[in-house]
This record gives C-alpha cells, structure tokens and sequence, in this order.
C-alpha cells in the first residue's frame, strides 16, 4: 500500500440522498444501509469527481494509505449500473442524461457540432457563421472526467470562469474545436484535484497541447501554476499556451509557456 489520494465520508454529513453515486464512472461509490460507502479502495481513482455532486459536504479528497487503484478491478466490478458502466467505458449514458440517476450535471455527454465555416484560431475574430460550438457536458473541472471522449486526443482549452463573459467572441475565437475546462484558482477548493485531472489528461487522454486562458487580475495566475505543475507531473510533454485577457475582452498577451 502507499500514500495516496482517496475519498473520505463523513457518515455525520451523508444523508444517504445517493447524488455521488452516478459521478463516479468507477462504481467506487454505493448507498449502504442509508449511508455513502466507498466498496474498495481499488476502485477510487481519488480525482475527486464526485465531490460536487454531495449537497451536504460529507465528501472530501485525503491522503491515507490505500490500495493502488486497479482499472482490471474497475472492469471487473462492471456489473455496475448501465450509466456507470458506460461512463467507465469513456461513452455517454446511451438512454441520455434524463434516465441517469442524480444529478445531471455529471453526465458525460458529446455534442454534435454542426460545421459554419472554417474554424478560426484563437484571436481572428468572429466564425464565418454564429453559434455554438461547444461540443461537450460537463465543463467545470471538478465534474469532467479527465478521459472523457471529448478530451481524447484533442487541444484542450482550460478557461478561467471570467474569460467567456468577457470575451465576446469566446466560442469562435478560442473553443472551435477544443475540448474545454473552467475554474476559478481563488474560489474552487482541493485545487490539487486539478493538478492530478489535467496531468491525466495529458497522459491517460493523450490530449495535443493544453492552452490557458485567463484574466489580466492577479488571482487568474494561480490557473497557470496549476497547468505547470500538472504539466511537470505528466510522463508526456505537451505544449502549454498561455492567454491573458483584459477586463474589457482585448487579447494583452499569446505565448508559449
């Protein structure tokens, strides 16, 4: 066994209401005579996914020793609910998020895009043709899987909460064709639940490169540190982008990392 993250419970907070159950894509999670119980130490991957589905707190990340995690477990224990099962496979739940217990929030889910045009690089301007272009759900960082299918393979784009409202032209300019994260480096806990998500990202995903878009105030630095430390965390390299933006929405810096 060795130090690691895992999931704690806190029987006194869990009232058994079972909303972290479906986050868990590796069925770590069951209700047990009215109380969230984790089944096997083998099965928490300790990223934390299900930490925004519990309304009372009664869910935290902590370091104890633990038992490795083990994917064969993960697959073994497949019996699992459909919805679990499918989000373990990095698929959507094939009913839709309206048959999936809990929350709908964490139900991983592919947006088709329609295509409008050619797709833009970040700060050209407007697409050829407006919408949207997101192409996934969820998209805050606690709550996306880090190998969901729409990280696989891709540009990600991790965005500070301030940055869509104010650039005007945020889905053309900078979210055509990428996969995104949101979060806000003063106001989100166990940031280092982010580091871990983004470093398997770029190992487990084996996403192309990780841009970081943020504000000019000085609390939105925090988001780059956390992209170089996950960065310096991963076995693979991959390019790190930064983009600052004004309060106004003006693009003040693009640069390599």
């Amino acid at each position: 066994m060795a130090l690691r993250n895992i999931i704690r419970i806190d029987e006194e907070l869990c009232d058994g209401c079972g909303e972290c159950v479906p986050s868990c894509a590796e069925g770590a999670l069951q209700i047990v005579d009215g109380k969230a119980r984790l089944v096997s130490d083998v099965l928490c991957d300790g990223l934390g996914a299900c930490l925004g589905e519990c309304p009372t707190g009664a869910l935290t990340v902590i370091q104890r020793e633990a038992e490795d995690f083990d994917e064969a477990a993960v697959h073994a224990h497949g019996q699992a609910p459909p919805a679990l099962a499918a989000s373990a496979a990095g698929r959507p739940h094939p009913a839709g998020p309206a048959s999936r217990p809990g929350c709908p929030s964490s139900a991983v889910r592919v947006i088709p895009l329609v295509e409008a045009g050619p797709r833009p690089s970040i700060g050209q301007g407007p697409a050829p043709a407006p919408g949207s272009r997101l192409q996934q759900w969820p998209v805050q960082l606690h709550l996306v899987p880090p190998t969901a299918p729409f990280f696989q393979g891709r540009h990600v784009l991790l965005a500070a909460d301030c940055v869509p409202v104010a650039v005007v032209n945020f889905h053309a300019a900078f979210l055509d064709g990428r996969g995104l994260a949101i979060a806000c480096p003063k106001l989100d806990q166990h940031l280092d639940l982010y580091v871990q998500k983004l470093a398997a990202m770029i190992d487990q995903a084996g996403i192309l490169s990780l841009t970081v878009a943020i504000m000019e105030v000085p609390c939105c630095g925090g988001l780059v540190r956390l992209a170089e430390q996950a960065v310096a965390m991963a076995a693979r390299p991959v390019p790190l982008r930064l983009v600052k933006i004004g309060i106004r929405g003006d693009i003040l810096a693009d640069s390599e990392a």
